[in-house]
């Protein structure tokens, strides 16, 4: 499908996947490399007119399947618009979550809708990420970091300190199932030393 390198970060809310996914980028380029920096939900102009209906308002304010289809429809904009077209070129496409955040979260919410989720990606997306770096940490101290940001986007956030610590045992158990592409990050850690064990799992990629 493609000549480049598709790598997605995952993990709870407040973790510090975005903070990694922006070093990674910063350090590949100074590599050499060409880079595409995106995000989900969003990364493209429709899919994040989308993430407005996904990460603002009340918790509930959506069912859990109409949730898998908003998901979906700003993620299949954001392939045709942004991750293919760059993979394309051989760039290097860093993505601040993916497929692996719906399955996990819908995982926490509903797990009888997995095999929907299963099925709607199959058909509509049909790939995965060529290696994906999951960040564990503690859920008590990145609900506190994700809340302190007070970024307006924090509807995930408000589920609450139980949710976050099932998402991290969906996340756990997903490194576990996809270990073929999934690296468990510890997230309890400097930034700095966290950043040199991605950044070189990642060069290994490129070798």
């Amino acid at each position: 499908m493609s000549k480049g390198i598709f790598l997605s970060f995952e993990g709870i809310d407040g973790s510090g996947k975005s903070s990694q996914a922006k070093i990674l980028a910063r350090s590949l380029r100074d590599h050499g490399h060409t880079v595409v920096l995106t995000r989900e939900p969003g990364g493209s102009p429709g899919a994040e007119e989308i993430r407005k209906l996904l990460v603002e308002g009340e918790p509930g304010r959506w069912s859990p399947e109409t949730e898998i289809l908003l998901f979906y429809a700003a993620r299949r904009d954001h392939i045709e618009r942004t991750i293919i077209p760059a993979l394309e070129r051989g760039e290097i496409v860093i993505t601040d979550r993916f497929a692996d955040s719906t399955r996990v979260y819908q995982g926490a919410v509903r797990s009888d809708l997995r095999e929907t989720v299963d099925d709607i990606h199959a058909r509509m997306i049909g790939f995965e990420p060529d290696r994906t770096f999951i960040i564990d940490m503690d859920p008590d101290a990145a609900l506190a970091r994700g809340l302190a940001r007070n970024s307006g986007e924090d509807r995930f956030e408000e589920f609450g300190l139980e949710f976050q610590h099932r998402l991290r045992e969906g996340f756990k158990e997903l490194a576990q199932t996809e270990a073929h592409r999934c690296a468990l990050i510890d997230g309890n850690r400097e930034i700095d030393e966290i950043a040199r064990e991605i950044l070189r799992l990642a060069l290994e990629l490129l070798v």
